[in-house]
């Protein structure tokens, strides 16, 4: 059968629609379809501290394209999450119920600490080595998701206020970047040679401007260079020389330095870029109501 996912960020709005099929006891998940539209409302809610008009009409818009999209695909059944933006827009009442009188979608708000949860659950999907200690990290548009996991076990997670377009238009608070630190330092037994797993558009994008290859890591010296790279030139430069969407090429310069930050902070030296996030945990958890037996 047909999941779709549909997760409203802070920089773009996602439409995730995957067929899941189980035999023998296994299940198998195959993407079918991705759609991301540009409708980016942390730029609003950053600023302003609300939705504007104009990007409600854009995200009603959006949302009744995807409805479409999603009858021509079968889907038979879907999930739609809002996450930092709309957790922080003091009007998102009114847009949570007119997305749904408009578009006939009800939107459910994450919290931080559910967002960090469901991005968490793609870490079965991945086959890693339980020996290793890892950091999930989860840089979106307005928050970023870390969790510690050790021996194929989830230690804690958390959601900080630290975001690409956060960065951009409100910066952010270095008090958030303390918590970060003593959030990484405070553990009940030293973290052995951690791992970072890098989820987001923009470290698929760092990946991919690598020449990565599946399976192979990226570097904190590659995210580094890339980072010095990407900053030597300005906008339009970026977006022509490096192959970027103009919504990407502004936003990928503040995402390195936060990966680069927690990566330092963490004493991560690789990362693992399996191309997962949000809309894939949503979907999972959707296998799991259905009773299907995960990976």
């Amino acid at each position: 059968m047909k999941l779709a996912a549909i997760d409203i960020g802070s920089n773009a709005i996602r439409l995730l629609i995957e067929e899941v099929r189980e035999f023998n006891g296994q299940i198998r998940i195959d993407k079918v379809s991705l759609t991301r539209v540009p409708v980016r409302l942390g730029e609003d809610v950053f600023t302003s501290g609300r939705i504007s008009e104009e990007k409600i009409r854009q995200l009603v818009k959006t949302m009744r394209a995807f409805w479409y999209i999603m009858d021509v695909h079968k889907v038979e059944m879907f999930r739609v999450c809002a996450t930092s933006a709309m957790r922080e827009a003091r009007n998102r009442k009114t847009v949570i119920e007119t997305v749904e009188r408009e578009a006939n979608f009800k939107i459910e708000l994450l919290s931080g600490e559910e967002e960090a949860n469901l991005i968490f659950s793609n870490y079965f999907s991945q086959n890693l080595n339980t020996k290793n200690d890892y950091l999930f990290i989860d840089v979106g548009g307005g928050s970023t998701e870390l969790t510690l996991i050790r021996k194929g076990k989830r230690i804690k997670g958390k959601s900080f206020d630290v975001g690409t377009v956060r960065a951009l238009t409100a910066g952010i608070d270095k008090s958030v970047w303390k918590s970060i630190a003593k959030w990484l330092s405070d553990q009940p037994e030293k973290v052995n040679n951690p791992i970072a797993i890098g989820t987001g558009g923009n470290v698929n994008t760092l990946f991919k401007l690598q020449g990565k290859k599946p399976q192979e890591m990226l570097s904190l010296t590659e995210i580094k260079s890339l980072h010095k790279q990407l900053g030597s030139v300005d906008l339009d430069e970026r977006i022509f020389h490096f192959k970027l969407r103009p919504d990407r090429a502004d936003v990928i310069i503040p995402a390195c330095e936060i990966y680069l930050r927690i990566m330092e902070l963490a004493g991560v030296k690789n990362m693992i870029v399996p191309k997962i996030g949000l809309s894939d945990g949503m979907i999972l958890h959707m296998a799991e109501q259905l009773k299907l037996q995960l990976p």
